[in-house]
């Protein structure tokens, strides 16, 4: 099957970035740039088609495009950002995103990050965090239900989202850091724990059978190699000074 990746540039404003447990550190913009293209091509390279959204500068953290949007094969869901600053971002994902979807809505007092959203199988996981509220959660709920999907809240500790704990990297394994979540919610799910040097290298992006992750992380990405998964590393430094992970900076659609 095929996929569309669609992809926000990144703004020259992204110094000026929400930050929630990391310290402000000078962000070169350029080099995030062209880190930035670097990991849109290896999303073609997987045989993603990429569809790019231009940067806006009023919106510092809208590379993270994630967070605006749940997409499922059935339904796009656009989000209500915890972070007020970032609602403005949700426009133009919209106005793309109905080229491929029929497109639903959190509403208003609710917020959700799409960060927060971990979709396994016909059950989405959603991190409580200080980002998404459980009214957000309720409304997500209300709207998947009919299209037989089960959400299932869980509580995430010390980190932004709960894809900032943990992602899926095989048909059968998940990459987490325990020190952030509990893997009790994931029933039979087979667990990888990231290197505990490298707290933050939950966060990967599985497409078809590859993983992309952060050419940075070298322990974590050493354990998911003996494991037998195909990594494609990526220059990822810059925008992990802006708390984003590689899933943050793209939506995944199938074809």
């Amino acid at each position: 099957m095929g996929f569309k990746a669609i992809t926000r540039s990144v703004s020259a404003s992204i110094g000026r970035c929400e930050l929630t447990h990391a310290a402000r550190t000078p962000i070169n913009v350029d080099r995030a740039r062209e880190q930035h293209r670097a990991y849109e091509s290896c999303l073609a390279s997987l045989g993603c088609e990429v569809r790019r959204i231009p940067e806006d500068d009023r919106y510092p953290d809208a590379v993270f495009i994630e967070d605006t949007a749940i997409v499922l094969d059935e339904l796009a869901i656009l989000t209500r950002p915890g972070a007020e600053s970032r609602r403005g971002e949700v426009g133009a994902v919209a106005e793309m995103l109905r080229d491929y979807r029929t497109v639903a809505s959190i509403d208003e007092p609710g917020t959700l990050d799409g960060g927060d959203v971990l979709l396994l199988e016909r059950v989405l996981y959603v991190g409580r965090s200080q980002r998404t509220t459980s009214r957000g959660i309720d409304n997500l709920r209300e709207l998947v239900a009919p299209r037989g999907y089960r959400v299932e809240a869980v509580t995430v500790d010390g980190c932004l989202h709960l894809k900032s704990a943990v992602t899926r990297v095989s048909n059968d394994a998940l990459l987490m850091n325990r020190a952030w979540l509990t893997a009790a919610p994931f029933g039979e799910w087979r667990i990888i724990d990231v290197d505990p040097s490298e707290p933050a290298a939950a966060n990967a992006l599985r497409i078809g059978n590859s993983v992309v992750f952060p050419e940075e992380l070298t322990h974590t990405r050493r354990r998911l190699e003996a494991e037998g998964i195909d990594v494609r590393a990526v220059p990822a430094s810059e925008l992990a000074k802006a708390e984003g992970g590689v899933t943050c900076c793209s939506l995944i659609l199938h074809k």
